[in-house]
């Protein structure tokens, strides 16, 4: 009992000193968890948006390789896959850190405001495989989708939104979800170019306490939390959309 006694009250007086002890849990905890949700919320945002457009072009040209005629729509359609190809290849060929380094020190190196740079680079890094979920989901809807969206009068364009892209939404929701929870935890990265984020927040605790153990468990509980959350959101709206189309 004298045991549990002590490592309570030393567990206690961690927490007040790193926590309540110059509102150290709002300087840095909290003010680090708005901006890392900051960035995970409109970067999977600009994700998904580059991912659908990326995924119709690169799934359009792989659907037609073999049936279209030669032709300007033709070669403008190649040319927009060979930089989607690429753009796919160096997003996801080089580490996010390194990417996010990139941005920052060299493409916006004059901007002071690091969570905006954070934005764009886990957005852009996001939309590479956002891409490739979509694709995989649209080339996964049977051809006869297709043909009665084109029986209804509607063009490649009206086919694909109004038929296609919602099918595919639906099939490829776990991946989705799994890719947002990724690109949660990878925006802990952002602390390299002196973003504040979560855990850029606990690691400057650490230095000021000189105590690692309260600040990092602290962070890895709220990541966990939060990643919980998410899991049990989307499950929730997968069941639903699965209950609709019954």
């Amino acid at each position: 009992m004298v045991l549990l006694a002590t490592w309570l009250a030393n567990i206690q007086s961690q927490f007040i000193l790193c926590f309540i002890q110059d509102d150290r849990w709002k300087r840095y905890i909290l003010k680090g968890l708005g901006n890392t949700i900051k960035m995970a919320v409109f970067a999977v945002i600009i994700g998904i948006i580059i991912g659908i457009i990326v995924a119709i072009v690169r799934s359009t040209h792989d659907k037609t390789a073999d049936t279209a005629h030669k032709g300007f729509g033709r070669a403008i359609l190649n040319i927009v896959n060979g930089i989607c190809h690429v753009y796919l290849t160096i997003v996801r060929g080089t580490p996010v850190i390194v990417q996010i380094m990139i941005y920052y020190y060299l493409i916006f190196a004059s901007s002071n405001n690091g969570v905006l740079v954070g934005i764009i680079a886990f957005g852009i890094n996001s939309g590479a495989y956002v891409a490739e979920i979509f694709r995989a989901g649209i080339m996964s809807i049977d051809q006869g989708q297709f043909e009665a969206g084109r029986s209804l009068g509607f063009n490649y364009v009206q086919t694909m939104r109004h038929i296609i892209v919602p099918q595919a939404f639906k099939n490829v929701l776990p991946a989705l979800g799994n890719e947002f929870i990724v690109l949660l935890k990878e925006t802990s990265v952002a602390g390299y170019v002196a973003v504040m984020d979560l855990t850029k927040g606990a690691y400057i605790i650490v230095g000021r306490t000189y105590t690692a153990f309260m600040p990092l468990i602290g962070a890895a509980l709220i990541y966990l939390v939060i990643v919980m959350f998410l899991e049990w959101l989307f499950h929730k709206l997968e069941r639903r959309l699965r209950n609709d189309e019954r």
